[in-house]
């Protein structure tokens, strides 16, 4: 019996094309996801890689040994194939790597509605099936049919956010090469907004830098070009899309926590009291600001599963995650960075003043970004941080995912590991630098030994 279990992740299917994810395998995972999931047909996107058709054609081939119908989109952004979904309620799965390496390739797949499938809720069946051998079904075999969804994306998409009253803005947009060079155009034609393009040209080798905005080095072109053109604002895609970094004027980052207290607070202006989602490693300004508008935040493990699962328990209208992964109940409670985008835009243009100065609202705290430390033994340095801080007067510990530990000054933190590499991952959050740094040193000096 072959193992899988390099490529099936928590989330979705990755691996190196050719030596982890070749034709075959991805056929047999094509006609194990249409029996899963049934008809009477899938919808199938693909980003800009050159592995992406493919590695694509031969999961329709598989989903249509099965009997079941395909509708191939093409060329999408990981969110215009959850909008496809939504909006043909189908199933769905999208053929990208998001800001991986180029010889990498994978499959992001969702039940009807954009629904979530994870390890717990089919992924593990997948995976299994294919392990232990696909016999043909003998059914009679299912269509495959070509369909353009970009300008009902956009359409709707524009139809959620007004910005007919917005004053001109100039925004310098960096798709990094990937897909966001094929869906910005058409989500911005006709709005008041001047786009200055930089890496539109899709080429899955990111011949310019990653496409993981996240990451500062990725994000210093963009910086530089917003002050060189004098820019409103700036907006960094990541390979397929779905998540989208924001600048200011002055060329400065935006963190994915202000841009969700921002979004939050416009959500629910059109649906007051609604509940608000956000993840643990979120600032804390997140719910302080939701609750002081009326609304009721609620927090959540890292990932989207869970803030999928999250939103669809409590009806929430939105929700945030510290890696600019933003999800929207308009929109089947999936993620689209556009959106997010789109709403920050309309915000900014709604008022005189510059960006720097409307997202300085909603960031009330330092924060360290996430650090990174490879270990031999995860378990055994989260028991020592815990012990560490366990019993000191004023802390507050809880282990919703990882540990998180609240300081009586306001400070906390939370160390979690990494569900693929040996590795635990840092976030510290302080009323200011000195307090940060001083918490993350001490942290570190634990789990690093």
């Amino acid at each position: 019996m072959r193992d899988l279990s390099a490529i099936f992740k928590a989330y979705d299917i990755r691996g190196l094309v050719g030596e982890q994810l070749d034709t075959d395998v991805v056929r047999e995972i094509g006609a194990a996801f249409a029996r899963l999931v049934g008809g009477p047909a899938v919808v199938i996107g693909h980003d800009m890689r050159d592995s992406s058709p493919g590695l694509s054609s031969a999961f329709a081939e598989g989903v249509t040994r099965e009997g079941v119908d395909v509708v191939s989109i093409g060329l999408a952004s990981t969110d215009m194939l959850y909008f496809a979904s939504g909006n043909l309620n189908l199933p769905g799965a999208m053929f990208t790597a998001s800001h991986n390496p180029a010889a990498y390739n994978g499959i992001k797949v969702c039940r009807a509605g954009a629904a979530p499938v994870g390890q717990d809720s089919g992924l593990a069946d997948i995976q299994r099936d294919v392990e232990q051998g696909m016999p043909e079904s003998g059914a009679t075999l299912g269509a495959i049919e070509q369909r353009d969804m970009l300008d009902a994306y956009a359409g709707y998409l524009r139809q959620l956010v007004d910005l007919s009253g917005s004053r001109p803005l100039k925004v310098v947009v960096d798709a990094g090469n990937g897909m966001g060079g094929y869906t910005v155009p058409k989500v911005f034609e006709g709005l008041p907004i001047e786009v200055v393009p930089m890496y539109f040209e899709l080429d899955g080798s990111f011949p310019n830098h990653e496409a993981n905005p996240l990451d500062p080095k990725n994000i210093v072109d963009l910086q530089a070009k917003v002050r060189e053109v004098g820019a409103d604002a700036g907006l960094a895609f990541d390979g397929d899309a779905d998540r989208c970094f924001v600048v200011d004027e002055n060329g400065d980052p935006v963190s994915p926590s202000a841009i969700t207290a921002l979004v939050a607070t416009r959500e629910l202006a059109k649906d007051p009291g609604s509940t608000i989602i956000y993840n643990l490693i979120t600032s804390k300004a997140v719910p302080e600001i939701v609750a002081e508008h009326g609304g009721k935040p609620v927090r959540t493990r890292v990932g989207h599963s869970f803030i999928k699962q999250e939103m669809a328990r409590t009806d929430a209208i939105f929700g945030g995650e510290h890696s600019a992964h933003y999800y929207f109940r308009d929109f089947w409670r999936a993620d689209t960075g556009m959106l997010a985008a789109l709403h920050v835009l309309a915000a900014l243009g709604e008022q005189e003043g510059p960006l720097s100065r409307l997202t300085a609202a909603y960031a009330r705290y330092a924060a360290s970004g996430e650090i990174n430390s490879t270990v031999d033994d995860q378990q055994a340095r989260l028991a020592a941080v815990k012990e560490t801080y366990s019993g000191k007067d004023g802390v507050t510990i809880d282990e919703l995912d990882g540990l998180t530990v609240e300081l009586p000054s306001g400070a906390w933190f939370n160390l979690r590991p990494s569900n693929t590499e040996p590795l635990l991952r840092l976030n510290v959050e302080a009323p200011d630098e000195a307090a940060v740094a001083a918490l993350r040193d001490e942290v570190l000096t634990i789990v690093r030994g």
